[in-house]
């Protein structure tokens, strides 16, 4: 899995790995592989036209020995000095001695229109707020080149994925020794671009846990369940759906597609919907009565398109007094109580979505968008449960010691009517199935995700989705 670490480790890895190398040896060899990932990018470096965004930092000491190896390489490279007096001496030295030049920030406009590729170096990841006017004037005059960031775009929080101001927007990031959380993590990671992490030696000092994880094809195949030889469809679990209403049948069906797709060995229904469900899916077990006296389960999903009734209330109520775990979502998550929530002994899953979040949390939507790593990390805390956060990056969160994990599979296709309620059964039934809340989320996440985005950039319903499962499980388990 790829791992992004905080600010203070990658800074303290960092001071332990220079106290065993020559001094410049750490810098050298980030600079090596920048220049390397501009040279990927340019195809042909000589003749080029390279400038480089040079801030005071050693952010900006990085650009301009990476600059100066692309200039030993036949590339025309000229730095803009957004801060001449404290710019890298070293690399500014080592520049001009390979036939590169530097020129002050106001003479930076036309160098930056001329060139065909631009290397941020304005702020390293230790930059708060948005970029400066002067800085984003020039980053406006780079349009149509192609831009490189260093470490991570200027303007963008490292450690949050925030953008609290104009920032780059980077065509591709190189960073260094450890991805940094904002990379993985949107508004920020939109901004990114294609990402490159250069070895620089500071595996060994990394010390800690991460701060987040994104999956990869191999940690989900291992944490997919699949049936012994002795297994039968209750020993493979059954998922109670607690979904669906007069006014929102659809949301109980595509609940329960999504939860025959996942692991399960049986679905039961409890809900107003029943002749929906069985209609689209007669292998459901149904039950009118109140979700306690449907029968054995080993999950339960709540919430999708369940109204907001006194019945509603009540099957939810009953669905969190059994000692099984739960995910609530959609309109369970409305007639949410915290402490009952809290009180709960078996996992509990909660999937809003970014307004829905807001709410729980007291907040706008624009704070939760902006936000996504706090907010996710605080409805952990909060209501002492398995938060998956829906939306542009799906971030789940358990309120434990361990990273926050970041779905790397979604697609904006997934923007559409439903595609929750499939998600929920999915998850739903790998519950079921006996995965942890926190593991149950995360392949539900990334399953859904890949199932939407094998259907190609082109509209898709979440029936769509749903019925894509079974090949992208099968695909995952081949790994």
């Amino acid at each position: 899995m790829r791992t992004g670490y905080s600010v203070e480790t990658v800074r303290a890895a960092e001071r332990a790995l220079m106290d065993e190398l020559p001094e410049g040896a750490l810098m050298q060899r980030a600079a090596a592989g920048l220049a390397a990932a501009c040279a990927d990018l340019l195809g042909k470096v000589y003749g080029a036209r390279v400038a480089l965004l040079v801030g005071s930092g050693d952010n900006g000491g990085d650009a301009l020995y990476a600059g100066a190896r692309l200039a030993r390489r036949g590339a025309g490279v000229t730095a803009v000095l957004l801060a001449p007096e404290r710019a890298h001496g070293g690399g500014l030295a080592a520049l001009r001695a390979a036939g590169g030049r530097a020129v002050p920030a106001g003479a930076g406009e036309p160098v930056l229109r001329r060139a065909d590729l631009v290397v941020d170096g304005i702020v390293g990841i230790g930059g708060r707020g948005g970029l400066r006017p002067e800085a984003e004037a020039l980053v406006e005059a780079a349009e149509g080149a192609l831009v490189v960031a260093v470490d991570l775009p200027s303007g963008v929080d490292a450690d949050t994925g925030e953008v609290r101001g104009a920032a780059v927007r980077a065509d591709a990031t190189v960073t260094f020794g450890a991805y940094k959380p904002g990379l993985f993590i949107d508004p920020a990671r939109e901004h990114a671009g294609a990402l490159r992490l250069v070895d620089i030696g500071l595996g060994p000092f990394l010390d800690g846990p991460p701060a987040v994880e994104a999956l990869h094809h191999s940690d989900v195949a291992e944490m997919l369940p699949f049936p012994e030889p002795e297994s039968d469809k209750y020993r493979r679990g059954v998922v109670g759906i607690v979904a669906g209403s007069a006014r929102y049948p659809g949301a109980a069906v595509l609940a329960v597609a999504g939860a025959l797709q996942g692991g399960a060995g049986a679905v039961r229904y409890a809900g107003p919907a029943a002749d929906a469900v069985i209609a689209r899916f007669p292998e459901t077990l149904v039950t009118a009565g109140p979700p306690s006296k449907a029968g054995r389960v080993q999950a339960w999903v709540v919430g999708p398109g369940l109204g907001d009734e006194a019945e509603a209330r009540r099957a939810l109520e009953d669905v969190l007094a059994q000692d099984v775990p739960v995910l609530v979502d959609a309109d369970g998550l409305r007639l949410l109580d915290t402490a009952a929530v809290r009180a709960r002994t078996a996992a509990t899953v909660l999937t809003p979505h970014a307004g829905e979040a807001a709410a729980l949390l007291g907040l706008s939507r624009e704070e939760v968008e902006a936000g996504r790593l706090s907010a996710v990390r605080a409805l952990a805390d909060r209501f002492g449960v398995t938060a998956l956060l829906k939306g542009s990056t799906t971030l789940i969160a358990d309120g434990k010691d361990t990273p926050v994990r970041v779905n790397p599979t979604g697609t904006p296709w997934l923007a559409t009517a439903g595609s929750g309620d499939v998600l929920s059964g999915l998850t739903g039934s790998l519950l079921a199935a006996g995965l942890p809340g926190r593991e149950a989320a995360s392949v539900g996440a990334y399953l859904h995700g890949l199932a939407a985005r094998t259907l190609g950039a082109a509209p898709i319903t979440s029936m769509d989705v749903a019925a894509g499962l079974r090949g992208v499980w099968r695909d995952v388990a081949r790994g």
